[in-house]
């Protein structure tokens, strides 16, 4: 095969993955606030973001929903949940045993980060089990990041995160769960 011909496929190769970043279907603009919520009886199951220190140490975000299952019934009642401060570390998990069904953000051009609040959907008084965080989300700071829950019945109830004041970035512990099939009457965190 012709070397040249080789050398250009790949070029086309790169040039594409190196914009694959502007068709995701992102919910704001780099240095802009959004409010981000699902469908009523949805919540989000995947989030997705990517990085650039150019465009002012921020990111653009996308959300995924899916319907909950049947037998969690219909959301009773959604809010907007606590808010972190720019540039601190965060860790959220939706009151009353809520699951997360939004997202809205607002970003700070003092600090080159955002504040963050989840909208949050009570289901009943089911409770929350075999909870887990996941790691690390992007694994590095700067990377693009990803999460798709694992397992159809696990929710976001919440998240931890982290912001490093030298890169101006955070990274996320998503805070993941069951919910029971029954009634309950206490929160579970």
């Amino acid at each position: 095969m012709n070397p040249a011909l080789v050398l250009l496929a790949l070029l086309a190769s790169v040039a594409a993955q190196s914009q694959d970043h502007y068709d995701m279907g992102w919910v704001n603009g780099y240095r802009q606030g959004f409010n981000f919520q699902c469908p009523h009886g949805e919540v989000i199951v995947a989030i997705r973001s990517y990085f650039s220190e150019n465009d002012g140490s921020d990111r653009l975000w996308s959300f995924e929903c899916q319907p909950t299952p049947a037998g969690l019934g219909e959301p009773s009642d959604c809010w907007w949940d606590d808010i972190n401060r720019a540039g601190m570390e965060w860790t959220s998990t939706c009151t009353r045993n809520g699951l997360v069904a939004g997202v809205q953000s607002k970003y700070f051009e003092s600090t080159l980060d955002r504040e963050w609040q989840f909208y949050c959907c009570f289901y009943k008084r089911r409770c929350p089990y075999s909870c887990m965080k996941t790691t690390d989300i992007p694994e590095y700071y700067r990377e693009e990041g990803e999460l798709v829950v694992p397992s159809y019945g696990y929710f976001i109830r919440g998240a931890q995160t982290t912001f490093s004041g030298v890169l101006r970035d955070r990274q996320w512990k998503y805070i993941l769960c069951r919910m029971t099939d029954f009634d309950c009457e206490f929160d579970n965190l």
